[in-house]
């Protein structure tokens, strides 16, 4: 934001300053998501399942995460990135959406898995063990310590490649940019 002054009286309509609007920065052109970003890929994977820490947030929450990062993905790798969205898959699906996930890494493909909460969904722990890593989506401000502690270890620790904590704001940009 400017902290240039807007006068409004000048006599000739030319002279006065105008208002641009801030240009918004593509979330996946952003340093934090690029980061992000260099930082899961330096670790082996061909799926990786995005998992939130605890209940609090949208359930779109790690959906949004998967999608910034396979854009920003796209950008640094140059071939598409794949989001499979986990977050509303019932157990009677979960053998097929599994083979599916099974069948886009052996065909080569990376694959990003957005997973709902664990306590929102039966499924979240078994995709999450049978992907090949796991990132802890932690949302600032929003959930609980001991319910992401519940979640990594109920995944089991050695899974995750790590975690990465979220400002609200960012995700608000980040859903906005979809």
């Amino acid at each position: 934001m400017s902290n240039a002054r807007i006068d409004t009286h000048h006599r000739n309509p030319q002279d006065a300053l105008a208002v641009v609007p801030e240009a918004r920065v593509e979330p996946w052109r952003d340093p934090e998501w690029q980061r992000l970003w260099l930082a899961i890929e330096s670790q082996p994977w061909r799926s990786l399942a995005l998992i939130p820490a605890s209940e609090g947030p949208a359930l779109e929450f790690s959906l949004i995460v998967a999608v910034t990062l396979s854009r920003t993905g796209m950008i640094h790798l140059g071939r598409p990135l794949q989001v499979a969205d986990a977050t509303q898959v019932p157990l009677d699906q979960l053998v097929r959406f599994l083979s599916e996930v099974r069948r886009c890494t052996n065909d080569g493909e990376r694959l990003l898995v957005a997973l709902p909460p664990i306590g929102n969904s039966p499924i979240t722990t078994s995709i999450a063990q049978t992907v090949d890593a796991a990132l802890l989506c932690v949302l600032m401000g929003k959930m609980s310590f001991s319910q992401g502690k519940k979640t990594v270890n109920q995944v089991g620790q050695a899974r995750f490649l790590g975690s990465a904590i979220f400002h609200p704001h960012q995700i608000s940009q980040a859903a906005a940019a979809r």
